[in-house]
């Protein structure tokens, strides 16, 4: 019996030259007549007799009929979906899920989805708020849709009513994958006063959906609360007063941390020139930009001396927070003694939190990053004395964690973070 290959060579050769084709097959590219018909082809045309003796047996070894088995339709699974994973721009210590409420948190988390943060998701209660924010759509959420009109109790109330919608959308877009959590709450609208406070919550649910709490005295869960200026009104003002107890409240309970509260009529003062279109950047980049920067040092190595993860982690867990940066004045090349410790003086008196005494912290860092022929120019000594500064300034049982890297950028700068601070008896000193 001919092996099947030699035989289909064959029949090829004798069957399927470009003179005789069987009829019904045309060639590729060629006109095909309109007389013919596919289904006026029959078997007959390329029937055994034509193949051969042995061909049938060739042929039909490959049908299904020979199994002696009928092959049932068996629902096969399909394919696992592949997870889409979240990346950020940048190797960092935490990942962190953002989360913007209301007008003022949306910018704030827009700030940092411009930082390269991928955990991004903003929610309001105005469409037209919501739209302006330059993140993906997928990325929005709009519940209620008329806005809460600056009162945070109807703000709250639709938040309440739509929690489960709130927590799932949190899971869609941040797909797990996160180490903590960070709520950012314009305080003075009512979005932000009322909802603000009810996702902090959600949060709790959130992470310990994920395995990232147990329970809310884990703390993953932390704010950052814009306070607005005193040209708002009387009662956004009190809505900030309202929102801000409430969040200090928590910090306390150990239930919230960090807590940032950023006051926005501290940045009018300390930048009093800045335009309509440069102050709110300013603010929200001035928190943001150093909340990030700590975040990726903690995750970098040093030569020098490096600020890691778990001294960050020591600091975030602390409760209220502040942050600070200040560029080291000194002339010629060297960095005399008290060049550091005066820019920790001025870091601390130029802080943005709002009427909060930064002394009364127990827990720090102080990270001084220069380029390197100013930092091979700087004496180890100046550097302590620097330290120090911040010790005695914060006062006995505090510590100070440290962090020394260099930098493409020419000069000195002192960057510092300060926790634990005790908020005041009274935050605001608005006039109701």
């Amino acid at each position: 019996m001919p092996n099947l290959r030699e035989y289909m060579e064959e029949f090829n050769k004798k069957n399927m030259n470009e003179q005789n084709l069987p009829e019904g097959v045309y060639e590729a590219g060629a006109e095909i007549p309109a007389s013919a018909n596919p289904e006026d082809t029959t078997a007959e045309d390329t029937s055994q007799e034509d193949l051969g003796e042995d061909a049938s047996f060739e042929a039909d070894a490959f049908t299904d009929d020979d199994l002696g088995v009928d092959i049932p339709d068996i629902p096969l699974p399909s394919q696992a979906p592949v997870e889409e994973k979240l990346e950020d721009k940048f190797d960092s210590a935490y990942k962190f899920a953002v989360v913007g409420v209301g007008q003022g948190g949306s910018r704030l988390a827009e700030t940092f989805w411009k930082l390269g943060y991928r955990r991004v998701a903003v929610i309001n209660t105005a469409a037209q708020d919501l739209k302006s924010v330059k993140v993906p759509r997928e990325n929005k959420l709009l519940i209620g849709g008329q806005g809460a009109g600056k009162d945070r109790k109807v703000a709250e109330a639709i938040f309440n009513e739509n929690r489960e919608d709130v927590l799932d959308f949190l899971k869609r877009t941040f797909k797990g994958g996160f180490d903590r959590v960070l709520v950012c709450i314009g305080a003075g609208g009512g979005t932000g006063a009322g909802g603000g406070p009810v996702v902090v919550d959600i949060a709790h649910d959130l992470c310990e959906t994920y395995g990232v709490e147990s329970s809310p005295t884990d703390a993953r869960v932390g704010a950052v609360v814009a306070l607005p200026t005193r040209a708002e009104g009387s009662k956004v003002q009190l809505n900030a007063k309202e929102t801000a107890n409430s969040l200090i409240a928590s910090s306390q309970e150990g239930t919230l941390s960090p807590l940032i509260i950023l006051d926005n009529e501290r940045i009018k003062q300390i930048y009093p020139k800045l335009s309509v279109n440069q102050f709110w950047g300013t603010a929200n980049t001035s928190i943001c930009s150093l909340f990030h920067l700590f975040n990726k040092i903690a995750a970098q190595d040093s030569q020098y001396t490096a600020f890691d993860k778990a001294d960050l982690d020591t600091i975030f867990s602390s409760g209220i927070i502040s942050f600070g940066a200040v560029p080291v004045a000194f002339e010629g090349d060297t960095v005399e003694e008290t060049d550091i410790s005066y820019a920790v003086r001025d870091n601390l008196k130029k802080n943005i939190l709002a009427n909060i005494e930064v002394s009364t912290g127990d827990v720090s860092a102080c990270v001084v990053i220069g380029d390197r022929k100013t930092l091979d120019n700087t004496p180890q000594e100046s550097l302590e004395h620097g330290f120090e500064q911040l010790s005695r300034l914060l006062g006995e049982g505090s510590t100070v964690h440290r962090g020394i890297y260099h930098t493409a950028k020419k000069g000195l700068v002192v960057y510092t973070i300060i926790g634990g601070i005790k908020a005041p008896e009274q935050l605001f000193d608005y006039k109701q």
